[in-house]
């Protein structure tokens, strides 16, 4: 018997990272699909302003990106932002005091611990 689709159970988690832009924040989860495969989901979530709400609500965006698209992406995504440091000059990652968000999960291994030099390509440019 196939399931209802709100009884589906989500895809695991299985690593996660949280990126606070402004009003905005972006999750990049790894997560785990029914055949163990591991893809990612990036999450845009942007805080809306409801005058007289005492709860705020959130406008959220997904995109799903699977380990078969992740090269053309990340070409894609460096080609583009290439573009924009041409046409800008020098991109600054953070241009306040703020720390980036630790991985929502709590362990972290120990290789992971020490400094990492800064890399070129695509996440690494915003380290």
């Amino acid at each position: 018997m196939e399931k209802k689709p709100e009884e589906r159970r989500d895809a695991e988690i299985v690593y996660s990272r949280s990126v606070k832009a402004g009003k905005r924040i972006y999750y990049l989860d790894v997560r785990k699909a029914r055949n163990e495969d591991l893809y990612l989901c990036i999450t845009e979530s942007k805080r809306l302003q409801n005058e007289g709400e005492e709860n705020p609500s959130f406008e959220k965006h997904k995109l799903f990106l699977y380990k078969e698209d992740f090269a053309h992406f990340t070409e894609g995504l460096n080609d583009v932002i290439g573009y924009i440091q041409d046409q800008l000059g020098d991109i600054t990652a953070r241009t306040d005091d703020r720390e980036p968000h630790a991985p929502r999960n709590e362990e972290t291994p120990a290789e992971n611990t020490a400094e990492e030099p800064k890399k070129k390509g695509l996440f690494g440019m915003f380290r």
